[in-house]
């Protein structure tokens, strides 16, 4: 049993980055998804490199569940220390042409599942009466709205102010609140996202991957080794007087 992270989204992408990277610090893994078979090859894979882990299937839109996952975990794995707050999905369209449905699902998952998420890991820190870290996935799209994904953007404005107002509302429990804002990321989702952008702009993908790496001072897409260090900052002793900030991890794209 050691210091326990919860990681939702973790199946995939940054959050299965940030899985690797914060069992390389001895947390113990609980590696949550919607989609069980990816949950499980992450953990397998963490268990191959020595870790502790385990899978856990959520939808984070479903409130009494993040809250029985939690508990489950810490029955599982140990105390909570961390709890990552990863878990979105995304669309691209335009304003006028965005499917309701999109909208509320979007909604549900990025803004109500990191709100319970928030909900469940304080709880869980004030019964354990030692402080703790919640650490959320904002996005570059929580800085300056993008085109086409005004719900995206909006969801990921609402974060990094839920962001704040935790960490000023927990920091009497010693629980720090902090959030990640990444850029353009090559996972999945952002493969999606660069298809339905160029089919809607009138590009090849090539060209709408080659106009976005031209914003990018560093000159490289971001990978998810690149957020998971910011991560495993904010879960450090290095990172213990920070809370209630968002911080960019874009290579660059946009100052503030």
């Amino acid at each position: 049993m050691g210091k326990l992270a919860i990681i939702t989204g973790a199946g995939q992408g940054i959050g299965e980055g940030i899985a690797y990277r914060l069992a390389e610090d001895g947390f113990a893994i609980a590696v949550v998804d919607i989609h069980p078979e990816t949950a499980k090859k992450v953990v397998e894979n963490l268990v191959k490199k020595g870790a502790s882990a385990k899978a856990y299937v959520l939808d984070v839109s479903d409130r009494l569940a993040v809250f029985e996952l939690v508990d489950q975990a810490v029955a599982d794995l140990g105390a909570l220390a961390l709890y990552v707050n990863n878990a979105g999905v995304a669309f691209i369209d335009a304003i006028v042409d965005s499917d309701p449905s999109d909208v509320e699902r979007l909604f549900d998952v990025n803004i109500k599942g990191t709100y319970w998420g928030i909900q469940a890991a304080a709880k869980q820190f004030k019964k354990q009466g030692n402080g703790g870290r919640i650490v959320n996935a904002a996005s570059l799209a929580s800085v300056e709205g993008s085109a086409l994904q005004s719900a995206y953007s909006a969801s990921k404005f609402a974060i990094r102010g839920l962001t704040q107002s935790a960490a000023k509302e927990l920091s009497a429990d010693k629980i720090t609140v902090n959030a990640y804002n990444p850029g353009i990321v090559r996972t999945a989702m952002r493969d999606a996202i660069d298809q339905k952008t160029a089919q809607i702009k009138g590009l090849t993908v090539a060209q709408q991957q080659e106009n976005c790496l031209n914003e990018i001072y560093l000159g490289r897409e971001g990978r998810p080794s690149d957020v998971a260090e910011v991560v495993a900052w904010f879960a450090s002793s290095a990172a213990a007087y920070i809370t209630g900030q968002s911080i960019l991890v874009d290579g660059g794209m946009r100052f503030h």
